[in-house]
């Protein structure tokens, strides 16, 4: 790393997969516009939905999800129910659609839902919102608890795509952050999907976790080539024990440090990339007949609340507690008190808690953020046009840029912004010169590497 780049390294950065990022939510904008912006999706637009389940069986040190482990089914059952009754309340509130092009379901662990409340869970969905031909059905999973049972009702469910957290292979890596998952687990995983017809397996890694060394890392990745990942996510650790309260059982001492974590991350990706994965935006990797290879290629290559995406939904629906829905007017985020979220959706209203209307300013600035963190590179003049904006409206960022150029994170040519190979994992750090409301709150953000 060079050392002009230190100290932008350490600051904090949003990760943009929103802009405005959820960090500008307020509670001014909640129900009446999630009703009203819902209402007025088009017949002839198609639809993503996003399940979220947050619960794991065991939490790891690492992870800032929302999540939490339910000591047995009842508390999944009964969030389970609701999550049935928000499905029904958010396809009363849609105006007609085109059905959907893309159901997700995150956490925690879909996983540790039942096989039989899973398939029931998707079809109630598709009932609900109709579907879209080739749906994608993609679901994440903790390796450790994926049953043959679960397996088989994926299968039947129709899901194609899924996405394996491996983080890491070394066992002393795996101890120190509370995750124990042998390799053998992990294969034997992949082949039971593959045997009932999932072919599409993502795989989450991670750098920068205590212990952890630039050979761990490029042993993951050359697992993932080898079992013939689909995607990979290649995630630093971000160490936020203020916001997620079971990192502090993380020994801080056994962190890399800040230049160990950039070797871990350039040995990470030059291994995948060596291997002939497709580099995706900023931590994506993609094999070169992937659709998210396609994309980036085609230049329709999307980022939103996961991550980088060929989905080109305007419309995303969040459903289950802290699930960002997105609209073409704005975003709302359903409550985090699975109290409130219930409450709201057994009254029949949308649990939307908070939110923000998008400005005309906003939407140029997402633009061009989006652009340059799938691309690596923006053309503001463009930009302005296509987004009917004044010429020169993105001056101000141009002029932030400027100064960054100068420490060799990115290179400005007329009015194309780009950012080299080499400051790849700095262009968070980039793309916050387009953001016009960024504030610089230390516990809000991951640092940039």
């Amino acid at each position: 790393m060079k050392q002009a780049w230190k100290t932008f390294a350490t600051r904090p950065v949003p990760r943009y997969t929103s802009y405005p990022t959820a960090a500008d939510f307020s509670p001014r904008v909640a129900g009446d516009e999630a009703r009203a912006w819902a209402a007025s999706v088009t017949p002839d637009a198609p639809i993503s939905v996003y399940m979220h389940v947050p619960f794991c069986e065991k939490l790891c040190f690492y992870c800032g999800c929302a999540t939490s482990v339910p000591n047995g089914y009842r508390r999944i059952g009964t969030y389970l129910e609701t999550l049935h009754q928000e499905i029904d309340v958010w396809a009363k509130a849609l105006g007609p659609h085109a059905g959907m092009a893309h159901l997700h379901f995150g956490g925690g662990s879909p996983n540790a839902l039942s096989a039989e409340d899973f398939k029931a869970l998707v079809a109630h969905a598709e009932e609900a919102f109709g579907t879209q031909p080739g749906m994608e059905v993609a679901v994440e999973v903790d390796p450790r608890t994926l049953t043959p049972d679960f397996i088989e009702a994926m299968a039947e469910a129709g899901v194609s795509r899924v996405s394996f957290g491996v983080q890491t292979l070394a066992p002393k890596v795996q101890e120190a952050v509370g995750r124990i998952q042998p390799k053998e687990l992990l294969v034997d995983g992949i082949e039971r999907l593959r045997a009932v017809g999932i072919h599409a397996i993502n795989m989450d890694l991670m750098y920068g976790l205590p212990f952890q060394t630039v050979e761990d890392v490029v042993e993951a990745a050359r697992f993932a080539a080898e079992m013939g990942a689909a995607r990979v996510s290649f995630f630093g650790y971000a160490h936020v024990p203020w916001f997620a309260k079971h990192q502090s059982a993380i020994d801080e001492s056994a962190l890399p440090g800040l230049e160990e974590r950039f070797r871990q991350a350039e040995a990470g990706a030059a291994a995948l990339t060596g291997a002939g994965f497709h580099a995706i935006g900023l931590d994506h990797f993609a094999a070169q007949t992937d659709p998210l290879t396609r994309a980036a290629r085609g230049g329709t290559l999307r980022r939103n609340f996961q991550g980088y995406t060929d989905d080109p939904c305007d419309t995303l629906i969040g459903i289950g507690s802290t699930s960002i829905s997105q609209f073409r007017q704005g975003y709302v985020q359903n409550f985090k008190s699975r109290t409130a979220w219930a409450a709201a959706v057994e009254d029949g209203r949308l649990p939307s808690e908070r939110g923000i209307e998008l400005t005309e300013d906003d939407r140029l600035r997402g633009r061009a953020i989006e652009k340059l963190m799938c691309q690596l590179w923006v053309d503001v003049d463009v930009t302005c046009r296509e987004m009917g904006a004044a010429p020169g409206a993105l001056d101000d960022a141009l002029e932030t840029a400027r100064f960054l150029e100068s420490a060799g994170l990115c290179r400005i040519d007329g009015s194309v912004v780009s950012v080299p190979k080499e400051s790849r994992l700095l262009l968070r750090t980039v793309a916050q010169c387009f953001d016009g409301r960024y504030k610089p709150v230390e516990a809000r953000h991951a640092k940039a590497v």
